[in-house]
C-alpha cells in the first residue's frame, strides 16, 4: 500500500519535466516518467529524514528516561519521537543532533542507526536511530513541537495505561523506536 501511495502522490506532484517544462508520460508501469519534449526520464524520488528516539540517564536502569515530543495538531495527550528531514551535506547523525537542538534544545552526543521506514507523505524515506543526551533541560525553540517531556519507563506505562498519555501507532517506525527502547509491546491504546 505505501508503494501506491507514493507512486499516486509522485504522479501528482510530478506533472512538467525539470529541464525543458514539457509533458510526462508514464512508462514501466507508472514507475517512470518520460518528457515529452526532450525525451529525458523522470525517477520517483526519497528525500532522506530522520526519526529519533533520544535517552538520557543509565541505560536499561529504572532511572532513564526517553524524550517524546508533541505537535500543535495532534489530540491531546499524543506524543511521539522526533523526527525532521536532512539538509543538503549533512550526514544522517548530524541530522538528529541538529533536529534534536532545533526543535527541543536537547543536545545529542551518541547516535546508533535503528532502521528504516517508506513513507510517502511526502516522498520520504524515515531513518529511524536511537540518541544518547548530553544535556536534558528543554527548551522549545521550534513551531513543530508545541511540547516535548522526559518518560521513564514506569511514567510511560502508567499514563498510557490512564489514558493521558497516547503513544504512536502501530504501522510506525516511530513505534518501533519506542518499543525497542521500553522494551516491549506498548500499553494503552492508540
Amino acid at each position: 500500500m505505501l508503494h501506491a501511495l507514493g507512486l499516486a502522490e509522485w504522479h501528482w506532484a510530478t506533472r512538467h519535466c525539470p529541464r525543458c517544462g514539457g509533458s510526462l508520460e508514464p512508462r514501466a508501469a507508472g514507475h517512470e516518467l518520460v518528457c515529452t519534449g526532450c525525451g529525458r526520464p523522470q525517477f520517483p524520488r526519497s528525500d532522506p529524514a530522520v526519526i529519533m528516539l533520544v535517552a538520557a540517564g543509565e541505560p536499561s536502569s529504572a532511572e532513564e528516561r526517553c524524550l517524546l515530543g508533541r505537535h500543535p495538531r495532534w489530540p491531546e495527550g499524543r506524543f511521539s519521537t522526533l523526527a525532521g528531514f536532512c539538509e543538503p551535506g549533512e550526514t544522517l547523525e548530524d541530522a538528529v543532533r541538529r533536529e534534536v537542538a532545533e526543535e527541543t534544545g536537547v543536545v545529542v552526543g551518541e547516535v546508533t542507526y535503528f532502521g528504516n521506514q517508506p513513507w510517502p507523505m511526502p516522498s520520504s524515506l524515515m531513518l529511524g536511530f536511537h540518541g544518547r543526551a548530553l544535556t536534558e533541560e528543554i527548551v522549545l525553540q521550534d513551531d513543530d513541537v508545541e511540547d516535548a517531556r522526559w518518560f521513564t519507563r514506569d511514567e510511560m506505562r502508567a499514563q498510557a495505561e490512564a489514558g493521558t498519555l497516547v503513544l504512536p501507532g502501530g504501522v510506525s517506525i516511530s513505534r518501533s523506536l519506542v518499543e525497542h527502547w521500553y522494551g516491549g509491546p506498548l500499553p494503552g491504546s492508540w
